[in-house]
């Protein structure tokens, strides 16, 4: 697979997942329709091709994008659908020019096609793919994290996917996610996921949850896209769903 031309999405189930919160011994349940989801962390690469901005501290075109906002996320999500003829899914308010107010004024068009970023309870379902335990396998197999990175990122795809196909859900660089984490109580914070490179394994888990301001940028954070299920197009002969993009259109914090 050229990561560089393509950009694929694996088609997730619908299905049922129970969130939990350790700070405060909170748990709740999501029933989730069909989505899809990206297979890899979106990489440096497309990352710069629809952008032209390359914000990473560490350098190379297989390497997960890091150092982004989740605001930036949001503009590279609205980016990529406008590349590839899609709605994009986020309204985003004229006064937060660059999309990096607190996120209060970016709207989700749930009805729209194009790419979004997945939502928490997304997230988790993908990640432990059918699996109950905190991993969907040994730890050493399926991400790069501080027992095994050797304190650096990681091209995307070096470790074991899950059962669906889904690379680097645990280590590598924290996802944004959609959601916010406790708006009474940390007002405008995202919800991060997945755990990174520099990470104790005990982060590395599918439930654990971290937050993060939307304008910060940080060396261990990146994302990977989303599409809603009335999005899906004709699948790969590996079970990956995916797409083409246009390349003459593209160049222009853990608790839980």
């Amino acid at each position: 697979m050229d990561l560089q031309e393509h950009i694929e999405t694996v088609a997730v189930p619908p299905g049922r997942v129970t969130l939990s919160d350790r700070r405060t011994q909170r748990s709740w349940t999501v029933d989730l329709a069909p989505y899809e989801l990206s297979p890899f962390p979106v990489t440096q690469a497309l990352y710069t091709r629809v952008t032209g901005e390359r914000p990473s501290t560490a350098r190379g075109d297989r390497l997960p994008v890091e150092g982004v906002s989740w605001g930036d996320a949001v503009r590279f999500c609205n980016a990529l659908s406008l590349c590839d003829g899609l709605t994009p899914a986020y309204r985003i308010g004229s006064d937060s020019e660059g999309c990096d107010a607190e996120g209060a004024d970016v709207e989700w068009d749930a009805s729209a096609d194009g790419y979004r970023l997945p939502t928490e309870a997304e997230w988790e379902h993908a990640c432990r793919a059918g699996t109950t335990g905190p991993r969907y396998g040994p730890l050493d197999e399926i991400a790069w994290y501080r027992g095994n990175s050797h304190e650096r990122i990681h091209d995307v795809g070096g470790r074991r996917p899950n059962a669906w196909g889904l690379y680097d859900m645990l280590g590598n660089v924290w996802d944004w996610c959609w959601d916010l984490y406790d708006p009474e109580v940390y007002g405008s914070y995202r919800v991060l996921r997945g755990g990174g490179w520099f990470d104790e394994h005990w982060s590395c888990r599918a439930s654990a949850r971290r937050r993060s301001h939307p304008t910060f940028r940080v060396e261990d954070v990146g994302f990977r896209v989303a599409r809603s299920g009335h999005a899906a197009r004709s699948g790969h002969a590996d079970g990956l769903r995916g797409h083409r993009t246009d390349k003459a259109a593209t160049r222009g914090a853990a608790a839980g």
